[in-house]
């Protein structure tokens, strides 16, 4: 990074250029408040743009479900400059993409252009950061939208139906366990002013972070920066929102039955610490222990419970440590025809609590923790990956370093810690299995 545009840009830009090592990211800060990183990609021409704002479902005011996710559709309804609609059509008149997204952490607009139309796309987003319209007779029909998706994504959906119960279950009484889409009933009630009122709250520069990552120069996208985000002015932004307490669930088992389901499941959901909450280095060996369990057909959920037992049809575990407060650990499976989920989910225990009682090899660790080192590396390759992997980060609380340093830190995961987090994990009380089943099974 050359100083003396950092110096020449000194009135829009606050101190502070660094660069580190997986990605080879280079950040820098506007006066706003409003943080960048910048990764370097020749392998396209094109330039991906993330603007994650750093503020989700878990913001919203008591009674006020939806509105995190019906904000995000209302960023696309217009602002002065830019008539409802316009937003999408103009980029995809330069041959773009975009979209949005909302989880209970944060809400991401992303887009993917032709690097020459990197200018574009800025601007695009900073004047909505600031100029958004959020007029009656344009959000009355956006929340009819709204409650159309979430028709078609739960209401009317068995597996939607079940993952909101298994939220609601496994965290009682606790933001996480209200759906990101909202409760329906509170959707219905959602006034236009309840959305600017929480887009004046959080949608501020010093409140987000812009990821761009494709064929571009650095001080190139500080200048365009400067232009436009730089002047959108720093506002103050609302709190954090204080979590609660987690709560032992009082429904440890959540059964569906839906004469839609074709299909049976079996779903044992834990809450696991995220980066934000881990001790130690909690969260990493339980990145390790997923992939160890189930890193590949080779492993050991799939070799036990389809290969050997031929008890599942498919099996898969899953952790995502990138979130403000705790996480969640699953295991997934489906059982093989002539089998059920009673058996399923009996056999499964059974394994479980021998490869706990036994622990997982070193050299079954050490396969995991090269395969997960190996994907870092392949990682590189995408424009669209390093602007979720440092967005979903920055968003909840660690830094570009937390990121680059990655590696280095699941290397560092010893074979102790990974069969540890796992025997913690099945005596925890914080877990609640699901079943998934048609209406007329026994």
């Amino acid at each position: 990074m050359r100083i003396s545009l950092i110096l020449s840009l000194l009135a829009i830009l606050s101190p502070g250029v660094s660069c580190a090592a997986v990605f080879n990211p280079e950040t820098f800060t506007l006066a706003n408040g409003l943080q960048f990183v910048v990764v370097k990609n020749r392998l396209s021409p094109a330039v991906s743009q993330m603007v994650w704002y750093k503020v989700g479902s878990m913001d919203e005011p008591p009674g006020k479900s939806g509105l995190a996710h019906y904000l995000e559709h209302l960023m696309f309804r217009g602002t002065a400059s830019v008539p409802p609609g316009e937003f999408s059509s103009l980029i995809a008149s330069v041959g773009g993409s975009d979209n949005a997204f909302t989880s209970h952490d944060y809400t991401a607009f992303h887009e993917v252009v032709a690097a020459d139309s990197l200018p574009m796309i800025m601007q695009l987003e900073a004047d909505r950061m600031q100029n958004l319209r959020i007029e009656p007779d344009v959000a009355a029909p956006e929340l009819g939208v709204v409650l159309s998706e979430r028709n078609e994504r739960i209401d009317n959906n068995p597996q939607g139906k079940f993952h909101e119960k298994m939220q609601s279950a496994l965290f009682p009484d606790h933001p996480y366990g209200i759906p990101i889409i909202g409760l329906k009933q509170e959707i219905e009630k959602a006034l236009p002013e309840d959305v600017w009122d929480f887009y004046k709250k959080y949608y501020a520069p010093n409140n987000a972070v812009v990821i761009i990552s494709g064929n571009v120069e650095t001080n190139e996208v500080m200048r365009i920066a400067a232009a436009t985000f730089g002047r959108v002015p720093r506002r103050v932004v609302a709190d954090d929102v204080k979590l609660p307490p987690l709560k032992t669930p009082k429904e440890q088992r959540v059964v569906v039955r839906d004469e839609r389901v074709k299909q049976p499941q079996f779903v044992w959901e834990f809450v696991a610490p995220s980066y934000s909450t881990q001790k130690s280095n909690e969260a990493y060996a339980f990145e390790v222990l997923r992939e160890a369990l189930d890193g590949d057909d080779a492993d050991v959920l799939y070799r036990r419970m389809v290969v050997e037992r031929k008890i599942a049809s498919d099996i898969s575990a899953h952790y995502e440590p990138d979130s403000r407060g705790p996480s969640v650990f699953s295991i997934s499976a489906t059982p093989q025809p002539g089998h059920d989920v009673v058996e399923l989910e009996r056999v499964l225990r059974k394994e479980l609590l021998e490869i706990a009682k036994q622990g997982l090899s070193v050299k079954k660790i050490t396969a995991a923790k090269e395969r997960l080192q190996r994907m870092a590396v392949f990682a590189r390759d995408s424009i669209a990956f390093s602007g979720n992997v440092f967005g979903a980060a920055l968003s909840t609380g660690e830094g570009v370093s937390d990121v680059e340093s990655w590696p280095e830190r699941i290397g560092a995961v010893t074979s102790d810690e990974v069969n540890s987090v796992l025997r913690k994990l099945l005596k925890d009380k914080r877990q609640v299995v699901g079943i998934l089943i048609p209406e007329k099974s026994e």
